[in-house]
C-alpha cells in the first residue's frame, strides 16, 4: 500500500472502494459491512525504530491515510499521544513478575485505553472536515469508555455534533458522569433502555438511515470506524519493541467486548510484527468464546458483570476476523450476517472455524475469578487494577510463560469502577486527576428505549 493509494472496501463486498477519508467520515460501508483495506501495509523500519509515541504512530498509520489527509494534519494528530496522556511512555509496560506483563493503556484524558485513538481520531476528522467544507454527525454506540473519550475529544467541536448511546444502569457511575456532565451544545447523551447490544444496532440502523445524512457527514467513532481501530495498532509496536527478542513468542491477552482492541493487535501481526499469539479474555458474555469454541456464533441478551465495558454479546469486529480468516470472502461475510441478523445464530463453514482457531483463542473469566484477581494483583505486586484487567490478568496466570512472555492490556484505570474495587480491596482507588470533580457537575442526559425512532426523534434538535 504506497502513500498515494490507501483505499478501502467492505466486509460484505456491494460498497465501492473509497479513501481514507471517506471510512473516516462514513465509519459503516453502505451494504452494512465495515471498512476493510484493500491491501494491508507492511510495518516500515521506522514503525519499528526507537521512537515516541507520536514518531511510532504516525509511522504505522501513514500508509492507512495516504494522501488523503495532509501530512502536517497527521503529525498534529500523532501529536496528541506525547502532550495529552500524563505518563512519558504514554503506554508504560510493567512486569509483574518473571515473564508476565501490565500494558498501561490508561494514562490519557479519559483515563481508559479508548483515548489513544479517539485523540488522533478527533483531530483527523477535523482537517478533513475542514478541507471538505463539511459538518459531521457522530454517533456512537458504548459500554462506557468510547463514550466518554469520544466526549472529551469532539465537545465544543465547531464541526461535529457527538451523539451517545449508553445502555442505561449498565455503565459506572464514573463512565456516566464523564458522559453527561461535558455541558458541550454539540453533545447529546441518549440513555437506552437495554444492553449494549442494542445501543450497537441502534448506532448500524441509524447510519444506515440515509436521511440523516442530508446536509451533513454522518458517522460512528465506535471500533467499526477504521480510524478508531487502526488508531490502536501503534501500542502493540511499542510494546513489541520493548520486548526486544522476546516479541516474536510473546502472547498479548486483551480483554474484550467488541473485539476491537484484539482485531487492532491483529492487524499489527498481519503488517509484519512479531508476535507469539492473540488472546480474547471475556467475562461471562462469552459469544465468542462459545464460536471459537462451538463453529456456531449465537446471540443472546448480554449479562451485567463488574466488567461493564464487556458486556457484549454481539461483537461488531468479529466480522472483520472473519472476512480475513475466510480469504476476504464477501458473499461468505455478508450471508453469515444475514443469517445471524435475521435468526440470532449462525453457523461457521468447518473451514472457516478452524482458520478463525488458528488467528485467536478465547476464553470466559467468571464473576468469582475476576474478583479473585482484583484481591490477587493487590496481593501478589502491590497493584490495584479494574475488573477488566482483572479478566486478562486471570487469563494470562493461565498460559505457560516457559513458551514466551505474556502481555495482559490494562485498559482503564481502577478508579473508574471503584465501587467493584472497595468491595474487595476494602478501599476505594485514589483518583487521577482525570476523575476528580464529575460528581459536582450537572449531567445531562435522555432517557429512550431501544428503538430507532425513539432515537432519532432525540437527535432532532442537535445539530
Amino acid at each position: 500500500m504506497t502513500q498515494s493509494s490507501a483505499s478501502y472496501v467492505s466486509t460484505r463486498g456491494r460498497a465501492p472502494q473509497v479513501d481514507f477519508v471517506e471510512a473516516l467520515l462514513r465509519g459503516v460501508a453502505p451494504d452494512g459491512g465495515l471498512y476493510a483495506p484493500v491491501a494491508w501495509p507492511e510495518l516500515s523500519a521506522e514503525a519499528m525504530a526507537s521512537g515516541d509515541a507520536a514518531t511510532t504512530a504516525r509511522a504505522v498509520l501513514a500508509p492507512f491515510v495516504g494522501d488523503a489527509i495532509a501530512s502536517a494534519e497527521l503529525d498534529r494528530a500523532t501529536r496528541r499521544l506525547t502532550q495529552v496522556f500524563d505518563h512519558p511512555a504514554t503506554t508504560p509496560l510493567v512486569e509483574l513478575e518473571p515473564g508476565l506483563f501490565l500494558l498501561e493503556l490508561f494514562h490519557g484524558p479519559t483515563a481508559a485505553f479508548k483515548d489513544y485513538a479517539m485523540q488522533m481520531a478527533a483531530v483527523l476528522a477535523d482537517a478533513a472536515l475542514v478541507a471538505g467544507n463539511q459538518r459531521l454527525r457522530l454517533v456512537t454506540a458504548t459500554s462506557g469508555d468510547t463514550g466518554a473519550a469520544a466526549v472529551r475529544a469532539f465537545a465544543g467541536a465547531e464541526r461535529v455534533d457527538l451523539v451517545v448511546l449508553h445502555p442505561l444502569d449498565r455503565v459506572s457511575p464514573v463512565q456516566r458522569r464523564q458522559m453527561t456532565t461535558s455541558g458541550a451544545a454539540n453533545v447529546l447523551n441518549l440513555a437506552v433502555r437495554g444492553d449494549f447490544d442494542d445501543c450497537q444496532r441502534l448506532t448500524k440502523v441509524l447510519l444506515a438511515d440515509e436521511s440523516l445524512r442530508e446536509g451533513r457527514r454522518f458517522s460512528s467513532v465506535n471500533s467499526i470506524n477504521w480510524a478508531r481501530l487502526a488508531g490502536q495498532i501503534p501500542y502493540y509496536v511499542t510494546t513489541a519493541r520493548a520486548l526486544g527478542a522476546a516479541a516474536a513468542q510473546a502472547r498479548y491477552v486483551v480483554p474484550t467486548g467488541n473485539f476491537g482492541d484484539a482485531f487492532a493487535g491483529w492487524a499489527a501481526r498481519r503488517m509484519g510484527l512479531p508476535m507469539g499469539g492473540l488472546v480474547a479474555a471475556t467475562n461471562r458474555n462469552d459469544a465468542l468464546v462459545r464460536a471459537l469454541e462451538t463453529g456456531v456464533y449465537t446471540r443472546s441478551a448480554a449479562v451485567s458483570t463488574a466488567s461493564v465495558s464487556m458486556d457484549v454479546n454481539a461483537p461488531s469486529n468479529f466480522e472483520r476476523l472473519i472476512y480475513e480468516a475466510s480469504g476476504r470472502d464477501a458473499d461468505l461475510t455478508r450471508g453469515l450476517f444475514a443469517e445471524f441478523a435475521r435468526d440470532g445464530r449462525a453457523s461457521l463453514p468447518a473451514d472457516l472455524h478452524a482458520a478463525l482457531r488458528y488467528e485467536v483463542s478465547a476464553v470466559a473469566v467468571d464473576e468469582a475469578t475476576t474478583r479473585a484477581e482484583i484481591a490477587h494483583a493487590h496481593a501478589a505486586w502491590g497493584q490495584v487494577v479494574c475488573p477488566h484487567t482483572a479478566v486478562a490478568l486471570s487469563a494470562a496466570r493461565g498460559l505457560n510463560r516457559s513458551e514466551g512472555p505474556v502481555v495482559a492490556l490494562s485498559t482503564a484505570h481502577p478508579a473508574k469502577f471503584g465501587t467493584v474495587v472497595s468491595e474487595v480491596l476494602g478501599f476505594e482507588p485514589d483518583a487521577p486527576p482525570a476523575l476528580r470533580g464529575l460528581e459536582d457537575r450537572v449531567e445531562q442526559y435522555q432517557i429512550i428505549d431501544a428503538d430507532p425512532a425513539a432515537a432519532k426523534a432525540a437527535m432532532a434538535g442537535l445539530g
